[in-house]
């Protein structure tokens, strides 16, 4: 069995030819809002026509990605991450969009995370090179199934995370029992209010059933702590903060178990979109003297943002916590049309929980395009959401009128991109590339 090597620290891949044969992909049918006149052309082919979305034939709803937005955001969190000696590995199920993987890897990313197998197979399919696995893997068909994808591919750099000594065994049993070839790099997670070990004698035994098998290598910690709540304030952040040093310890606890003795870095990671600032401070440096440490963070959300969940909680959203980086933008947009007013303080719109998140907080209605063209919309509030249809209070002087375009901001990017499998990535009101989404 080949033992397991010191990942890398270049940015991961994703293979480019691979992202060439998606954009050949006939657009048709079964991809909600794209003007019919663009049927049976290639993805690259519709988006080398630069539609108008309001002249072209665009079917509302539709949800868009807006390029600039887009863009800052890339740049914004990979110099903050780089300045502050964090790596980044952006959790891919935000999106589900190879192109976009692709992009952060261009910025830097050094993995992309996946939360399940299904996931792990697209990422693969697209040639993603280093992938951080945030979940214990014990499903047997999934485990012989990376360990073909190892011994196909001696670059392709993988880690998992291991919990229970039981999920460590099943691990290690499956891989045996198939004859894989190379060992699979496990971390050790630290419960934050989902899976993980509840205290350091756990974690011990843990690492102690992975040592033990020829298999797996112990390659850190890991956790998260986005579970601990859903808001910035000081008792959040403190309940993150106690999180992230118990993390610390139990990285500490270990290595001074000689469990790290193999290693030239350990890897410990942690860090979604909400408290990476505070990730960031407690891992990226005053580690003990000897102990090297290879800090990742996460976050996924930073690439859209929102108009949401995050704007309220990121350190750079709405209320910046830091003051060395650009605050994000939200790149995501729902347009729908107004199909009825039918009182005076209601419209209802062309849009619903089949097109939109609602999970979080429900959209923000911000533009309206109308008979006298593009204007803010102040004062209007969602109240409801049906499977097809979106409820709009209305003040008394509103200027909604039948048929006009509302355009809405969106919380939770998480539970939108799920539901376009075809996105428009827009400059203003003309779309310069689709991206294609893959749940």
């Amino acid at each position: 069995m080949q033992l397991g090597m010191q990942p890398g620290t270049a940015a991961c891949v994703v293979d480019p030819s691979a992202l060439e044969r998606a954009r050949a992909e006939r657009v048709d049918w079964r991809f909600k809002a794209i003007p019919s006149a663009m049927h049976g052309l290639t993805i690259a082919a519709a988006a080398a026509r630069r539609p108008d979305l309001f002249t072209d034939g665009f079917l509302g709803p539709f949800v868009v990605l807006e390029a600039d937005a887009l863009d800052h955001n890339l740049r914004a969190m990979a110099d903050w991450c780089a300045a502050h000696g964090m790596l980044l590995a952006p959790h891919g199920k935000t999106t589900m969009a190879p192109q976009l993987f692709a992009k952060q890897a261009e910025h830097g990313a050094w993995a992309i995370t996946a939360a399940n197998a299904s996931q792990l197979r697209v990422y693969r399919a697209f040639g993603v090179s280093r992938i951080v696995f945030a979940n214990q893997l014990v499903d047997p068909a999934a485990i012989r199934w990376l360990a073909d994808e190892l011994a196909a591919d001696l670059a392709f750099e993988f880690c998992c995370w291991v919990d229970s000594v039981r999920g460590a065994r099943l691990l290690a049993d499956t891989l045996r029992e198939h004859g894989a070839h190379r060992q699979v790099d496990v971390l050790v997670e630290v419960e934050g209010g989902r899976t993980g070990v509840q205290d350091e004698s756990t974690a011990l035994d843990v690492a102690r059933a992975v040592r033990d098998s020829p298999e797996l290598r112990l390659l850190g910690v890991s956790g998260y702590e986005g579970s601990l709540g859903h808001d910035a304030t000081e008792h959040t952040r403190s309940l993150v903060a106690d999180y992230l040093e118990r993390l610390r310890s139990t990285t500490t606890t270990l290595a001074s178990h000689g469990l790290f003795d193999h290693l030239d870095q350990v890897l410990v990671t942690a860090g979604g979109s909400a408290y990476f600032d505070q990730v960031a401070d407690a891992l990226a440096t005053g580690w003990p003297a000897g102990l090297a440490v290879r800090p990742v963070l996460r976050s996924g959300g930073y690439l859209s943002h929102d108009d949401g969940f995050y704007r309220a909680t990121s350190p750079l959203g709405a209320t910046p916590r830091l003051t060395d980086a650009a605050p994000f933008r939200s790149a995501l947009r729902a347009w729908a049309q107004v199909s009825s007013l039918p009182t005076a303080d209601r419209a209802v719109l062309t849009m619903g929980k089949r097109d939109a998140s609602f999970d979080d907080g429900l959209p923000e209605p911000q533009w309206r395009r109308g008979a006298s063209g593009l204007t803010p919309l102040t004062g209007h509030m969602v109240r409801a959401m049906n499977d097809q249809h979106t409820h709009l209070e209305l003040p008394a002087d509103s200027p909604i009128e039948v048929g006009d375009w509302v355009g809405f901001g969106l919380s939770h990017p998480c539970t939108v991109f799920d539901k376009w499998p075809l996105i428009p990535l827009v400059d203003g009101d003309t779309v310069v590339d689709f991206i294609r989404t893959y749940f």
